[in-house]
This record gives structure tokens, C-alpha cells and sequence, in this order.
């Protein structure tokens, strides 16, 4: 026969809630910092081509 399910406490509703804004704002923090990067030309991490590899591509 079907049981309801217990109710799920209001501290245990917010901590989830809690850890998922959080995890939202460490990856839009992540975002922005590469964003920051790649314009300052200092990324390490990302490859993208750039204005000299763009021009020599379209002489071919």
C-alpha cells in the first residue's frame, strides 16, 4: 500500500538550496576569471585562435 513520504525539514530544504547557490557562484566566479583572462591575454587553459592565425587561414 502506498506510505506517504516523511516531510523533509525546512533546515535540510535551505542547506540543499544553500549548496546550490554556492556551487552556482563558484562556477560563475570560475567564468569570469577566464573571461578575464583570455582578454588580458594571460590564459594558460584556453585555446582559441588569434587575430595572426585567423589572417594566415584565410590567405590559404
Amino acid at each position: 500500500m502506498a506510505v506517504p513520504k516523511k516531510k523533509t525539514s525546512k533546515s535540510k530544504r535551505d542547506r540543499r538550496k544553500a549548496y546550490w547557490k554556492r556551487k552556482a557562484a563558484f562556477e560563475a566566479q570560475k567564468a569570469l576569471s577566464l573571461g578575464k583572462s583570455v582578454l588580458t591575454g594571460r590564459s594558460n587553459s584556453f585555446i582559441y585562435p588569434t587575430q595572426d592565425e585567423e589572417e594566415e587561414d584565410e590567405d590559404e
